[in-house]
């Protein structure tokens, strides 16, 4: 395969990807959540787990340290996320979701079901199982690790 055949796939797999997270911001702007989708992925993934230090919450999201640090304050400030001193190092801190924060990732749940659901429309399993796999192998050859879901 050509540089140039590589360089229309690598345009369209960023395009393609762009365009679902611009999509989803505009639905999360539009039904009022009151988070972005980089602060629903952080509520997300906290919700997934008991408590997590800003590193390995930052390798979940697949956000540098500056940029998450950021993101949590804003959550905080919100009061959906607080910050615990972590038991065995006084100088780090271990990341959970509050009352609030659990609340929310209840109630948007659903919703941010039905915003992925969009840009899946039409396609089928075999579809899915192919993408998959198609994925998998850039992340491979990117010397990455295979995500199942």
């Amino acid at each position: 395969m050509t540089q140039e055949l590589f360089a229309k796939y690598s345009f369209l797999l960023d395009r393609t990807a762009r365009k679902v997270k611009q999509y989803a911001q505009q639905q999360f702007k539009s039904g009022e959540f009151d988070v972005t989708v980089d602060q629903w992925l952080v509520l997300k993934n906290l919700s997934e787990n008991e408590l997590l230090s800003q590193t390995e919450l930052a390798n979940l999201v697949f956000k540098d340290h500056p940029t998450l640090t950021r993101i949590i304050d804003l959550l905080c400030k919100k009061g959906y996320v607080e910050r615990i001193t972590h038991p065995q190092d006084r100088r780090s801190f271990q990341l959970h979701l509050t009352e609030s924060g659990v609340a929310k990732v209840t109630a948007l749940k659903p919703k941010v079901l039905e915003i992925r659901e969009k840009a899946w429309e039409n396609l089928n399993e075999t579809d899915f199982e192919e993408f998959k796999r198609i994925l998998n192998t850039i992340y491979q050859n990117l010397d990455g690790q295979t995500i199942e879901e």
